[in-house]
C-alpha cells in the first residue's frame, strides 16, 4: 500500500544562515555511544549533519565523545552507571550554561541552545538569554506531567513524534514535531534474510523481551535477544529470560554496537517489538527498516507510526498474533522497508526540520526579528543532500 504525502517544514531561503548552535547531550553516555545509547546516537547524528550544512556547533557530552562538532565536556567522567542522577545532570547542566554565557560575554555570542540532556536544562532555562529548544525524548506520564506544566513554558518543545504531540498534557504547549535521525547510507541493506528473529533492548519489562521469547516460541521460529542488563534490571533477566535461553532456540548476547549491531539487524527475518507503554518513538524499529528487516510490534506509542501495517511490517495485538504474524512477514518487501525511512527519518530530512525549529525560536524571542551570531549564508551538505520526506512524523509547527 502507498502511504500519502506529507508535508516539510522549511525556513525561506533568505532565512536560512549559518548559526551558532550549543547542543546540550546528557552526561551519561559518550556520543556516539559505545553501545546502547539511543539520546547519544541521535544527538551525534544531528551535530554531525548539521556541521556538514554549515553550522557551528558546540556540543556539551560526557567526556570521550567524538563529534565533528566542536566538543566540551564539563565534567570529569561519563557517569553510566548513574543515569537519572539530578547531582551529575544539575552540574552538567550549570556548567554549560555557564560557558555558553561566557563566550557571550567574550563576544562570541550562541544563537541558541537545543537541549536534548533531560529535565534540568528546561528547569533552569530561564536562567541563560538565549532561546532554548528542548528536545522531548521521554513520555508524558504522571511523574513529568507536572513538571512540564511548571516549566514548559521557558523552552520551545519538540516531539519525535506524532503519538508524543498528541498526549501533550493540558496546557503543556509542543511547538514542533521533528522526529529522531538515522543516517541510512550507513546501515547495510541486506533482502535474503536468515531464519530467525530478533528483540533488541534493555531488560526492562516494558520492552518486552519475555513477550518476545514467548512469541518466537509459539511461532517455533530461532530468537536472538541483544541488549544490557542495566542496574535494576538483574532481577527480571534472571527470572523471566535466563531460564529460556539455551542457546539454540532462544540466543543471548547481550548488548551490542557497531558492525555486530548492524548485521544482526540486517539479517534478521523480523524484528519483534512488543512494548507495552506508550514509548514516544523507537530507535530500534528504524534501524530495523534501514536495513530492509521488517518489525512486527504491538501497536503501542510511536510504534503504529513508524511501523505502517502491511507496508513496511505487521501490527499484531499480543504474542499469539505475533507469532501468526512471521507466517505471512516474508511478503513485506525490503527494500519498501528501508524506502520507508529513508523518506521519513534520514539525518538530511531532519536536520532541515530543526533549521525551521531553530529559525522559528530565534524569531519568537528576538521579537520577529532574527539576529544571528554566526552571519553568512548556509551551506548545503554535499555529500548527504536534503531529500523530500513522503510519510510519517511531520517536520510542522503545531500552532
Amino acid at each position: 500500500m502507498d502511504a500519502p504525502l506529507p508535508h516539510i517544514t522549511t525556513l525561506p531561503r533568505v532565512q536560512r544562515m549559518a548559526l551558532r548552535i550549543a547542543v546540550l547531550a546528557p552526561p551519561w553516555i559518550s556520543v556516539p555511544p559505545p553501545g546502547y545509547g539511543g539520546i547519544e546516537a541521535v544527538v551525534a547524528l544531528l551535530c554531525d549533519e548539521l556541521v556538514a550544512r554549515g553550522h557551528d556547533v558546540t556540543l556539551f557530552a560526557a567526556p570521550g565523545s567524538r563529534s565533528s562538532a566542536h566538543i566540551r565536556s564539563p565534567l570529569e567522567s561519563a557517569h553510566p552507571d548513574h543515569i537519572g542522577s539530578s547531582l551529575y545532570e544539575a552540574d552538567h547542566v550549570s556548567a554549560a550554561y555557564d560557558a555558553i554565557e561566557r563566550a557571550a560575554a567574550e563576544g562570541r555570542p550562541f544563537d541558541l541552545i537545543h537541549d536534548h540532556s533531560g529535565f534540568t536544562a528546561l528547569a533552569m532555562a530561564d536562567r541563560v538569554s538565549l532561546p532554548v529548544v528542548h528536545t522531548l525524548h521521554g513520555p508524558f506520564n504522571d511523574e513529568t506531567s507536572p513538571f512540564y506544566a511548571r516549566h514548559a513554558h521557558k523552552a520551545r518543545l519538540v516531539a519525535i513524534s506524532d503519538f508524543q504531540l498528541e498526549h501533550a498534557p493540558a496546557g503543556v504547549h509542543v511547538a514542533d514535531v521533528v522526529p529522531n535521525p538515522i543516517r541510512v547510507e550507513d546501515w547495510p541493506f541486506r533482502d535474503d534474510k536468515d531464519d530467525y528473529l530478533l528483540w533488541m533492548g534493555r531488560m526492562d519489562p516494558i520492552k518486552g523481551a519475555h513477550r518476545a521469547i514467548a512469541a518466537a516460541r509459539a511461532a517455533d521460529i530461532r530468537l536472538v535477544l541483544a541488549g544490557p542488563v542495566q542496574p535494576g534490571q538483574e532481577e527480571y533477566f534472571r527470572n523471566e529470560i535466563e531460564p529460556h535461553v539455551d542457546d539454540s532456540k532462544v540466543v543471548f548476547v547481550g548488548e551490542v554496537g557497531g558492525a555486530r549491531r548492524k548485521d544482526l539487524f540486517a539479517r534478521a527475518k523480523a524484528f519483534l517489538m512488543p512494548i507495552r507503554w506508550p514509548e514516544p518513538f523507537g530507535m530500534v524499529m528504524v534501524e530495523s527498516l534501514a536495513c530492509g528487516t521488517p518489525v512486527i510490534a504491538f501497536p503501542e506509542g510511536a510504534a503504529r507510526e513508524i511501523v505502517i501495517d502491511g507496508h513496511n511490517g505487521l501490527h499484531a495485538a499480543d504474542e499469539q498474533t505475533m507469532a501468526e504474524a512471521t507466517r505471512s512477514i516474508d511478503l513485506i518487501d525490503p527494500a519498501r522497508c528501508r524506502e520507508s525511512v529513508l523518506c521519513r527519518y534520514d539525518a538530511s530530512i531532519v536536520a532541515g526540520g530543526y533549521e525551521a525549529v531553530y529559525g522559528r525560536a530565534i524569531r519568537v524571542a528576538s521579537g520577529g526579528v532574527a539576529r544571528l551570531a554566526a552571519r553568512g549564508p548556509l551551506r548545503e551538505s554535499t555529500e548527504r543532500p536534503a531529500r523530500r520526506a513522503t510519510r510519517g512524523s511531520l517536520l510542522l509547527p503545531t500552532g
